[in-house]
């Protein structure tokens, strides 16, 4: 059972943004700092990655762990109330992904996800990167 009134519910949930979070903001200052060049939220893209670069083919989603369901993540739990309703709410967000993963993927897009929990190593964070952008580097090369 909810312990929060409809409107005061309504009035939580409209506060949690899907751009410019905390998250996205820091890989995008580590980015900065990577001396790349990007894109942010290109709605002509299948999924609107939050942040492309298309010099090398490649682009990023920083995912909330709640939203999109990280798998064995603490921050995946599901709310008590509703429970069908949630259980739909991220089926959809989880297929819709994995289709604007495929279509980007037959476009020739590179495809990296960064969870929300992962942000919190940044070190780890900016070798994974590193790694990614090298190959795409490397990749879009050849």
């Amino acid at each position: 059972m909810d312990r929060l009134t409809k409107e005061r519910r309504s009035w939580n949930m409209s506060r949690i943004r899907g751009t410019n979070t905390k998250p996205e903001m820091a890989v995008r200052s580590l980015l900065h700092k990577l001396r790349f060049r990007f894109r942010l939220h290109l709605k002509t893209l299948p999924g609107k990655p939050d942040i492309v670069l298309p010099r090398y083919g490649a682009v990023i989603f920083i995912h909330g762990c709640f939203w999109h369901r990280h798998s064995g993540c603490k921050f995946a739990y599901s709310p008590k109330s509703r429970q069908e309703f949630w259980e739909g709410k991220f089926l959809q967000n989880v297929v819709r992904h994995e289709i604007a993963c495929r279509t980007l993927e037959k476009k020739g897009w590179r495809i990296l996800v960064i969870w929300e929990c992962e942000v919190s190593d940044l070190q780890a964070v900016q070798e994974r990167l590193v790694s990614f952008l090298s190959s795409a580097v490397n990749e879009h090369i050849s």
